[in-house]
């Protein structure tokens, strides 16, 4: 393993003693697992180390077997590129669906060829890579289809520890969402983050138009014109004063109305719409945002509004179960009771590694 930025080696752990001697370094900064320790094994559940420890007492860590995982319930497939480079250098060949891919409930996802020792205290990360990736992917593919031909991002991040944030918005983007706001989330696929303004800096300008002046100097060209307006007055009062100050350049207005006013609503949508229509600003869209779900955009859209951001509904996501079951074993059929012997066939697999 490299080093870590503390100039230390990440040991991989092979026995129960390197998990005692396993000692957190003084001074991290964050409590999520760096990378080096997931390829170290540091995120595994104890009884894999011991397994391990175990099979190499009795001469049987290089026994060749089949592993398969399988879905707990429907989905859209994610994560695989990261089990490909945790796996790589620890298994003889890998297969699995596509990315992006849907699966059904029981479906083969992912079939591994090695020796058990090198790949199996690898499970407990590829499962979880896997259950999370895929249940981010499967809301956002909801929402998208929810949205129909409107655009839809994920404004997710700020619901999950930052060390995943990226992880599920890429996930959210995979499963079809139009864009992400989270930097590195959509670094990570070759985009350019999406977003507008939050209330923080209208209310330290005091006014709206304030900040849509600003936003329109300072920009550039090519950003869209996008602005809040739910701050500090009415919303379709502010729609108009922003559409008026920016002369032809507001691409759109952004509702994000709070709970405590009663979010963003059909009517008010409606309302927004026809002002802006009547006011002769019918090219300025209506983006919504706040606490959506795929029934509310289906209501927003039928009301008039062209776009959402979308963020709990996706990040607070439940994790889709995956399972690791053992199929071969030097070759032969074999399985724990309730489940069949034997590779299963699924023809959609490709081969990975």
């Amino acid at each position: 393993m490299r080093d870590d930025c503390s100039g230390d080696k990440v040991k991989a752990l092979e026995t129960l003693q390197d998990v005692k001697d396993l000692e957190v370094r003084p001074g991290r900064v964050f409590n999520s697992a760096e990378h080096d320790e997931i390829l170290a094994g540091h995120t595994t559940d104890i009884y894999f180390i011991k397994t391990k420890q175990m099979l190499q007492h009795m001469g049987l860590n290089d026994t060749e077997v089949v592993g398969e995982v399988f879905s707990g319930g429907p989905g859209v497939f994610c994560g695989i590129d990261e089990v490909r480079r945790l796996l790589r250098d620890r298994v003889s060949e890998l297969w699995g669906l596509p990315e992006g891919a849907a699966f059904d409930r029981k479906e083969v996802v992912l079939r591994i060829h090695g020796k058990y020792g090198d790949f199996g205290i690898a499970e407990t990360p590829l499962l979880g890579i896997l259950a999370s990736a895929s249940a981010w992917a499967t809301r956002g593919r909801e929402v998208k289809e929810a949205a129909g031909e409107r655009v839809a991002v994920c404004f997710g991040a700020r619901h999950l520890h930052p060390a995943v944030a990226p992880v599920m918005e890429r996930a959210a983007v995979i499963g079809g969402m139009d864009g992400c706001s989270c930097i590195l989330g959509a670094k990570l696929l070759g985009r350019a983050p999406t977003g507008t303004v939050p209330h923080a800096a209208i209310i330290i300008a005091g006014d709206t138009v304030k900040i849509a002046r600003a936003y329109d100097e300072v920009m550039p060209d090519d950003d869209p014109r996008i602005i809040l307006v739910d701050t500090f007055k009415d919303e379709v009062e502010e729609s108009l004063r922003v559409a008026r100050a920016l002369q032809g350049r507001l691409q759109a207005v952004r509702l994000d109305t709070p709970s405590e006013r009663g979010r963003v609503t059909p009517e008010l949508v409606r309302e927004t719409r026809a002002k802006l229509d009547l006011a002769g600003f019918d090219d300025v869209r209506i983006f919504c945002s706040g606490g959506l779900d795929p029934d509310t955009i289906r209501q927003l859209s039928a009301a008039g509004a062209d776009g959402f951001g979308v963020g709990s509904y996706i990040s607070a996501a439940t994790g889709i179960n995956m399972t690791l079951d053992l199929k071969e074993v030097n070759g032969r059929p074999i399985a724990k009771r309730g489940r069949i012997p034997g590779i299963t066939r699924n023809s959609r697999l490709e081969k990975l590694i």
